[in-house]
């Protein structure tokens, strides 16, 4: 294993989760239906459990939690232009606009997230000792919240903007209904969705 990468990967999934707590903030702003605003509290709570579990992480294998690196700063910037794109969307949009904008940034932040705790995940596999297990016993409490934070904010967002299109959308979406965690899973939901229409 790059002992360098991994020190990396654990850094940018923390800025990460960090921008990710402005992002939720900042799509609450924006949110309008009464049953994505609760799905975003609740996501808005585990992204700073996950900045506590990551920092906890970088406690317990020596690794001061603000040391900077280049990605941590790409990755920063990222999250900062998704927040200003929502706060734009505000100022500029009407509401069910503005609503859209955060659900793509929103699924914009969680492929991110999703990508980082996968990898995690892997680390933790391959890793031995100390570093390796508070890795894996980490990935082991974040990841299937991941994958749900991902595949429920993808079907939200299809089915907004097939709202806004003048369709018939499925709210909440068929991946929150059946409580989806998987890729399987979200493409059956998609598919029982279409059904529907």
């Amino acid at each position: 294993m790059n002992d360098k990468q991994v020190t990396e990967l654990i850094l940018q999934s923390l800025e990460h989760e960090k921008g990710g707590i402005l992002v939720y903030e900042t799509a609450l702003k924006c949110v309008i239906n009464d049953d994505l605003r609760e799905e975003w509290e609740k996501y808005l709570s585990e992204t700073q459990n996950h900045v506590r579990i990551l920092t906890e992480v970088c406690n317990t294998i020596g690794l001061d939690p603000e040391t900077p690196s280049p990605g941590r700063t790409v990755v920063h910037k990222v999250g900062a232009s998704l927040v200003a794109a929502m706060e734009e969307a505000l100022a500029e949009a009407p509401r069910e606009a503005a609503q859209l904008v955060a659900c793509e940034c929103v699924v914009i932040a969680e492929t991110k997230d999703h990508l980082d705790w996968e990898l995690l995940s892997k680390c933790g596999e391959k890793l031995g000792g100390a570093k390796g297990k508070a890795i894996a016993a980490a990935a082991d409490e974040v990841e299937d919240q991941e994958d749900e934070h991902l595949y429920h904010s993808k079907g939200w967002c299809r089915e907004l903007w097939i709202q806004s299109l003048g369709m018939k959308a499925i709210l909440p979406p068929m991946e929150e209904q059946k409580e989806v965690k998987t890729a399987i899973g979200a493409a059956r939901a998609e598919q029982a969705g279409d059904k529907q229409r």
